[in-house]
């Protein structure tokens, strides 16, 4: 166990746990003492992951599980991981389905959860906030335009209950991995195997990367430290960077003819 005595006997929410970074967090969350409900819409799978860990199995939308989890926790949610996500690749022509299912997975069911959770937070005066976010919110993904659109929804999300919300005791932290070996690099497809996949890490070094910054009281955490130099880049010269993407998108064009 970790010196982060504080999660001992913590009730603990995540989100998207049915495998990979979900799983992962899950699985260190109860390695440290903590009380651990595990959410995914596979029953199943989550089924899997509460026998293995100890934890609590609340199937359904992630947008509507926290009252559930609550219960199911004894009446307090200390730590909320949403970890939820949804891959959705596409560009400008995506269908607008699938950029309503993007905006409401990967942001609107945060913001849907931070509205069920502040208002003990705030009384409590403490509440911890973990988005799963992705290096595509620092930055983009070629041929993702909803997911990447969304994960900059997601960070900005993020952001904003940080700064609102950390005088009063709420933590927040954003985990901004590239490539992490899921089933959604998979789903990333050609584009994945040419971005992420060379660089992929395994969803426990995404945990570790966690819990380090928690340590170290870290709002951005960044599990690929390189990702940090990427994202100075594009804020110090944007047309610059722009121009490097485009030579990415170019690459991925030709390799996909």
């Amino acid at each position: 166990m970790s010196q982060l005595s504080q999660f001992q006997d913590a009730g603990v929410v995540v989100t998207g746990a049915g495998g990979g970074i979900g799983a992962a967090l899950a699985r260190r969350f109860a390695a440290e003492g903590a009380r651990v409900v595990v959410n995914d819409l596979d029953a199943q799978k989550i089924k899997a992951i509460a026998d293995e860990t100890g934890a609590t199995a609340v199937a359904g939308d992630a947008s509507a599980i926290v009252e559930e989890a609550r219960e199911a926790l004894g009446g307090k949610v200390d730590v909320y991981c949403a970890n939820a996500g949804l891959a959705s690749p596409g560009d400008a022509f995506a269908d607008e389905e699938v950029w309503a299912a993007a905006w409401d997975v990967n942001v609107m069911a945060h913001v849907r959860a931070a509205k069920a959770l502040l208002p003990d937070w705030l009384e409590r005066g403490s509440g911890r906030f973990v988005s799963t976010v992705s290096a595509a919110g620092l930055l983009t993904m070629v041929g993702a335009a909803p997911y990447s659109v969304s994960k900059h929804g997601a960070l900005a999300f993020a952001e904003w209950l940080s700064l609102t919300y950390r005088h009063r005791g709420v933590k927040v932290h954003a985990i901004c991995p590239q490539g992490v070996r899921t089933d959604m690099l998979t789903a990333a497809g050609s584009a994945g195997e040419l971005v992420l996949a060379p660089t992929a890490i395994e969803p426990e070094d995404v945990a570790v990367a966690l819990f380090d910054g928690m340590a170290a009281d870290r709002f951005l955490i960044l599990p690929h430290a390189e990702v940090a130099g990427y994202y100075q880049a594009r804020a110090g010269d944007p047309d610059r960077w722009l121009g490097n993407m485009n030579h990415l998108q170019q690459k991925w064009e030709e390799a996909a003819r």
